[in-house]
């Protein structure tokens, strides 16, 4: 039900999977594992699938770090957009992206759970787009030894329960677990 004209489409974001990005994220291998089940539901379905890879001065461009996990295989033909702010649309050429493919909902997964995700969330809901978080499709590191004051798990079971009860006039927000996702769904 987006509030965006002429945009009945959903697309998968993949939003930082990166070596340094999710190093040391809680449950590494089953969300990179659930993301890659998903990205091949997408193509199957000719869904778009759109990446999503983060710079900055502490992961230059071109870096190892910088890579997308080796796990995870970007088709030629798919978009990748380059950012340097949490919210994958601030600075970026994603909304046009999105309109050429007439995207107005958004499944997203990646990382970090209280960052980049977080904040791209909060920036499509505003911008006028349907956005499905994948509950068990977006991970985090362990940040208490710089003063969050929970566990990576709590972190990530805290966004999925503020963001199922996400919406706006004309829009909503929805947490849906990787095995029940409909790209149909709309």
């Amino acid at each position: 039900m987006t509030t965006l004209d002429g945009r009945p489409n959903t697309a998968l974001l993949v939003i930082d999977v990166q070596n340094d990005v999710v190093s040391g994220a809680w449950d590494r291998d089953g969300v990179i594992g659930r993301i890659s089940t998903l990205v091949d539901k997408a193509r199957s379905q000719q869904v778009p699938v759109v990446w999503v890879q983060h710079s900055d001065d502490n992961m230059p461009v071109g870096t190892d770090g910088w890579q997308y996990v080796p796990e995870l295989t970007r088709d030629a033909s798919e978009p990748l957009v380059h950012k340097r702010y949490g919210d994958s649309f601030e600075g970026t050429d994603l909304e046009s992206l999105l309109a050429e493919r007439q995207v107005g909902r958004l499944v997203v997964t990646g990382a970090q759970t209280d960052a980049c995700i977080r904040s791209t969330l909060h920036g499509a809901l505003v911008r006028g787009y349907d956005v499905t978080l994948v509950a068990d499709a977006h991970t985090t590191e362990d940040l208490r030894q710089w003063g969050v004051p929970v566990s990576p798990e709590q972190v990530i079971a805290h966004t999925n329960t503020y963001w199922s009860w996400s919406d706006a006039p004309g829009r909503t927000g929805e947490v849906t677990p990787a095995a029940e996702i409909d790209f149909a769904a709309s």
